[in-house]
This record gives structure tokens, C-alpha cells and sequence, in this order.
């Protein structure tokens, strides 16, 4: 907890998924630093099967872990992403390739159990605290500390705090205060179920000839989606289907059986996939779908010495595989600002930095991220569902997610950083 050498600064990280995770390992670097993790949750754990990791999202865990990221990813189970396939998936054109790509420099898709697994692995067991659900922030009155208030009555002080406790975290509360039901989470419009399913079984329900690549497949059709991709050394796949969703369910959550799903796919059943992803969706117990929610805005990401990332700050729709990437490019800034701050008044005008620069680039994703969402759902009135004007939609549309110069971003939280330091 707080320490009696007043040279470190004593930083409270609150939730303990990828976010925290990633983060932790990024601050346990700076010598100058204390840090402490705490989950809500009885264990360490992530919810959700496979996360699909592109170029920025590596860079920033290279950044952050060195040379240590690849063996971490390979620890993890992590597969090359190193084909994509776009395909129909109903309608008349059901069946015809949108795109495919083969990058040279590949992404990786993983496990998010397995990730954070290594991730947590990676940090002493005195910096982990399970079961630590937070009651409250105070800032105390005679110093310049946050007292750190948790439900089961442990009190600790801090420097700062950061929130990364997801979607519906508290912290963000004490970074928006009276503001903060303004500008909650809500519904982006569409549902989304996931499920793993043995290699062989997936092969055999879909098809071989789906499997003769490790290829990450993406079909587009009427009102809905299908992904699927291959995971854990050929041993999983990875299959997802979304859907539009026109009234939200109040608790995010929606139970599913073969009526819904067929009603859900019923234009997409004369076509090659919906009627085999059904089938492996049903052997799934406790089938359930949930809506997807976003952040359509917010203020600011950082309250004196409290800032939120991830999705504390920023949950989006996983239409461009983002929200992880936005996770690790947050760790990977705080990384470098905190490095640069020695003192309270520095990690003020760091976690400033760190809003001014973020806030920009990540609220751009979520709103990217739904419209792609209506794209890939035949939901554009320009495109629906033609290949051709599916191509021209899609195509520009992760450049300037995948293209960030993390180098360049680095530098520029630094200069901004600097300025106010001058100021």
C-alpha cells in the first residue's frame, strides 16, 4: 500500500482485466513507481473468447513489454492473423468475396482468458488484490493523496488513481462527478454472441474447404453478421454472430434458442454459413446474447490525479477489433508520461496530457466502429449489400486505426506534457 519512502509515487490501478493488466506491467517498469492492482471480481479473469490484435495494438505491447512481447504472446497461444476474407453472406450475391487480404506483417488473434493469464503472471503477487470492490475516492484534506475506500472497509492512499474497471466501472464516476450520468454507456444498436467450438466439429458443420487456410472470415448480410477464426494451434475456433438491434434489452443481456436465431438469420438461410453457425451456436449451454454499448461521449478522461482508460474511458463496439488496441496505446502513454513525473503536480498535468491526446483519436474509433457495424449489417443506404460498394465502404476505413506512429504519439503526449509544465 502507501509507502514511508516519499520518493515513490504511490499509484492505485482499479480493475484488473487487459486494460489494468497491460497497465500494471507498463508501470512496474518506472523505478520511481508504487503500484497496486485491485479487481472487483474473486479472480483475475476476462469475459469474452478471442481478441483480435492488429499492428498498432502489437506495437504498443512492444512498446510497453520490449522483447519480452513476443514470448509473452506466444506463451498466450497466439495465432498469425494472416488472412482475411470478407464474404456475403445472404441475398443474391451470398457467397461472393468482398476482399481478402494476406498481410506480410500479420496480426495475431489469442485467447483474452490466455492473455490476461500471462499478463497478471507476469506481476508479484503483493502488487494483486481480487475481491476489492471500491466504495469511494476521497481526496484528503492535509495532503495531496486520494484515500482509496474499499467495500470490505481497506483503506489505502495514493498518488493517483487510474481506472481501468470497464464499461461500467465506478472511477469513471469520480473523474465526471455530477456530470457522469450524462454521459453513461448506452446502447450502440446491435447484439453479439460467442462461442468456441473443437476445430474439427467447426470443420465439419461448416465445411473443410472454410478451414484449408487459417483465415479469419467476416460475413456481411441482411441485418446481421458471422465471424469466424481459427485459434489455439488449430485445436479452436473462434464464432461469432452480431445482429442490429432495435430494442436494447435493459440488462445487456438476451437469452437466444433456435427460434431467435433463425428469425434473427431468416434471409440468410439459402445461404452458405448461417444454417451450420446455428447448429454450433445450440450446443452452447446457457445461450445468450448481449447488446453492445458504447460511449457516444465524454468530457474528459482525467480529474486532477484520477483518470479512466480502456473501456472506463472509452468502450466501444468491436466492429474494428479496436478496443483492446486502445487499451494497450493507453498504457503504453501513461507509461511514457509517468516515467517523466515525480511528483503530484506532475501527474496532474500528465493525466491532462494523457486526455488531450487521447480523447481525440478514441472517440473517433467508437464512432467509426458503429458505422462499421452498419455497414457489414447491409445497413448503408449506399452500399446494402454490393460487393463492390461494400469494398469502396469498408476498405479506408482501418487506416487510420492500424496506421498510428506510435513513436510519433509518444512524443507528442511528451510535448504536451512539457508545454504545461512550462506554462
Amino acid at each position: 500500500m502507501a509507502t514511508a519512502d516519499t520518493s515513490h509515487l504511490r499509484i492505485a490501478i482499479i480493475g484488473g482485466g487487459l486494460a489494468g493488466a497491460t497497465l500494471a506491467n507498463a508501470l512496474i517498469q518506472i523505478p520511481h513507481l508504487e503500484i497496486q492492482v485491485y479487481e472487483a471480481a474473486p479472480t483475475f479473469s476476462e469475459r469474452g473468447a478471442a481478441v483480435a490484435l492488429g499492428p498498432n495494438a502489437l506495437q504498443s505491447l512492444h512498446e510497453i513489454l520490449g522483447s519480452g512481447k513476443d514470448d509473452l504472446m506466444k506463451r498466450a497461444g497466439a495465432v498469425p492473423l494472416s488472412s482475411v476474407r470478407s464474404v456475403i453472406g445472404s441475398g443474391p450475391n451470398a457467397g461472393k468475396i468482398v476482399f481478402e487480404s494476406s498481410d506480410p506483417e500479420p496480426g495475431m488473434i489469442v485467447h483474452r482468458a490466455s492473455l490476461l493469464s500471462e499478463l497478471v503472471g507476469q506481476l508479484p503477487k503483493t502488487v494483486l488484490h481480487a475481491n476489492k470492490k471500491l466504495a469511494a475516492i476521497n481526496l484528503k484534506s492535509d495532503t495531496a493523496a486520494m484515500e482509496v475506500v474499499f467495500e470490505d472497509g481497506t483503506v489505502a492512499d495514493f498518488d493517483a488513481v487510474i481506472g481501468a474497471d470497464g464499461v461500467f466501472g465506478r472511477v469513471r464516476s469520480f473523474v465526471l462527478g455530477s456530470d457522469a450520468a450524462r454521459y453513461d454507456a448506452s446502447p450502440a444498436g446491435f447484439w453479439d454472441c460467442r462461442t468456441l467450438v473443437p476445430f474439427e466439429k467447426a470443420k465439419a458443420v461448416l465445411g473443410s474447404e472454410l478451414f484449408e487456410v487459417d483465415r479469419q472470415y467476416g460475413w456481411a448480410g441482411d441485418g446481421g453478421y458471422i465471424l469466424h477464426d481459427v485459434l489455439d494451434n488449430r485445436t479452436t475456433v473462434h464464432c461469432v454472430i452480431s445482429a442490429v438491434e432495435p430494442s436494447p434489452t435493459r440488462d445487456r443481456k438476451r437469452p437466444l434458442n433456435r427460434e431467435i436465431l433463425t428469425q434473427t438469420l431468416n434471409k440468410w438461410l439459402d445461404g452458405p454459413i448461417a444454417k451450420g453457425m446455428i447448429e454450433l451456436f445450440l450446443e452452447q449451454d446457457d445461450l445468450n446474447g448481449y447488446s453492445q454499448w458504447e460511449h457516444k461521449e465524454t468530457p474528459t478522461y482525467a480529474n486532477s490525479t484520477i483518470c479512466v482508460i480502456g473501456d472506463a474511458a472509452h468502450a466501444t463496439t468491436p466492429w474494428q477489433g479496436a478496443g483492446a488496441a486502445m487499451a494497450f496505446e493507453d498504457a503504453m502513454v501513461l507509461q511514457a508520461l509517468l516515467s517523466h513525473s515525480t511528483s503530484s503536480k506532475d501527474i496532474k498535468l500528465a493525466l491532462n496530457a494523457f486526455d488531450v491526446l487521447r480523447r481525440p483519436r478514441c472517440q473517433r474509433i467508437i464512432d467509426s466502429s458503429r458505422g462499421t457495424g452498419v455497414i457489414l449489417c447491409g445497413r448503408d443506404v449506399n452500399a446494402g449489400l454490393d460487393p463492390e460498394k461494400l469494398l469502396e465502404a469498408l476498405a479506408p476505413r482501418w487506416d487510420f486505426i492500424e496506421g498510428l506512429d506510435m513513436m510519433a504519439h509518444k512524443e507528442e503526449a511528451l510535448r504536451i506534457f512539457a508545454e504545461a509544465k512550462m506554462g
